[in-house]
């Protein structure tokens, strides 16, 4: 096998490496992912080492998180002085807010059924600056880029979207829909919390202004730590807070009261207070570490693997599932009839079998723990509520 081709495989099963209970066939990572038994270590590690903070110096402050900064980065293909470690989706969607302007007149673009974050943050945005909230829908048989490209004129100022619909994952083109952004002279923000991870995403390539995303879903890391990419024309901006560790000069404990204007270098300045989370950043490295060494492309075809075999089945079973050329590779929304949805909470339950009603479909969203035994789990339970 070639090194291109061994790229693009398939990944054999990675159960062992997840702690995953055998009595439960776990559909949900889009919700929260299993950990991994090595990030499992690194918390117990980290623990113990926190229980000695008279062996802490100054210099442990710093290291790991620049470790886990270059591994995001690493991820998409960015500077590491470009990302900025964040506590949630929400924070680093406000940090762009307090860096970007409109004004009565301007549209901010969502897509209908967005996550209430983004939807909420855009809102407060719009109510203080008097721009119009433009929540596009789609239209029967339309995708979704072609619903977002249509709306893209001069009068959109500001875009956040995400390139899966956190619903049923229901893919955007992003290089697309961005090449239509910059072209509208609008600013180009991506909430990448369902895709980071599983997708490919090269900040290079889509040129987003902003890239947000938490890392405890396909990141499969801890809660509480998530990621902030900032194009470069962001880097004198305002942060949220002013933190000390965000500052020039911070590593010298000695002469922290020789209080600096400046600030670290890139987006440090963004990074949240308590950044050096002696207990999660560890748990962070680990996660990436593996994420890298599978690679995201090896994801993704393993995923759609899974996916598309469980797409098939439950056609067979006359459910209905978007065309492959539309959904994404690691989640697949599953359309229930009326009865069928509201059966289906208590069935999985009863089978132990975990996966997300939203509405009328059944957001199914596999990772590499997955096995066949659990996809045939899941596909009984769809039979039995059809």
């Amino acid at each position: 096998m070639t090194d291109s081709q061994r790229a693009s495989s398939p990944l054999p099963g990675q159960r062992d490496k997840f702690l995953v209970d055998d009595t439960v066939a776990y559909f949900n990572t889009a919700a929260m992912s299993p950990l991994l038994r090595d990030v499992r270590a690194a918390a117990l590690a980290a623990l113990d080492d926190r229980a000695r903070p008279w062996n802490l110096r100054a210099a442990n402050w710093f290291p790991d998180v620049e470790r886990l900064r270059a591994r995001v980065a690493a991820l998409i293909n960015a500077p590491p002085d470009q990302v900025a470690l964040i506590p949630a989706s929400s924070y680093g969607l406000a940090v762009v807010t307090r860096n970007v302007s409109a004004k009565p007149g301007d549209r901010i673009l969502l897509l209908d059924d967005e996550f209430p974050s983004n939807y909420y943050t855009w809102r407060r945005f719009a109510q203080r600056t008097g721009a119009d909230l433009l929540v596009v829908g789609k239209k029967p048989g339309q995708t979704w880029t072609e619903a977002v490209l249509d709306n893209i004129d001069e009068r959109v100022t500001i875009a956040s979207v995400p390139n899966v619909h956190w619903t049923n994952g229901a893919l955007l083109d992003l290089d697309v829909v961005g090449a239509a952004l910059r072209a509208a002279g609008a600013t180009f923000v991506i909430d990448a919390s369902q895709s980071l991870g599983a997708i490919p995403i090269d900040v290079a390539t889509l040129r987003p202004d902003a890239v947000v995303s938490v890392g405890y879903k396909w990141l499969l890391g801890p809660y509480s730590l998530g990621y902030l990419y900032v194009d470069p024309r962001f880097n004198d901006g305002e942060p949220l807070e002013e933190n000390w560790i965000a500052r020039s000069g911070s590593d010298d404990f000695s002469s922290l009261v020789d209080y600096q204007d400046a600030y670290q270098p890139g987006a440090r300045r963004f990074d949240v207070g308590e950044r050096t989370n002696f207990q999660l950043v560890p748990m962070a490295i680990a996660a990436i570490d593996q994420v890298l060494e599978w690679t995201v492309p090896r994801i993704a075809v393993t995923l759609r693997a899974i996916t598309d075999e469980i797409a098939e089945r439950a056609e067979a079973l006359g459910l209905n599932t978007p065309p492959p050329k539309e959904r994404a590779p690691h989640m697949l929304g599953v359309g229930l009839p009326v009865d069928a949805a509201r059966a289906a909470s208590t069935a999985l339950e009863s089978a132990n079998v975990v996966a997300s009603v939203r509405g009328p479909s059944l957001r199914i969203a596999p990772h590499l723990h997955t096995n066949a035994d659990d996809v045939d789990r899941l596909v009984e339970v769809l039979r039995t509520v059809v």
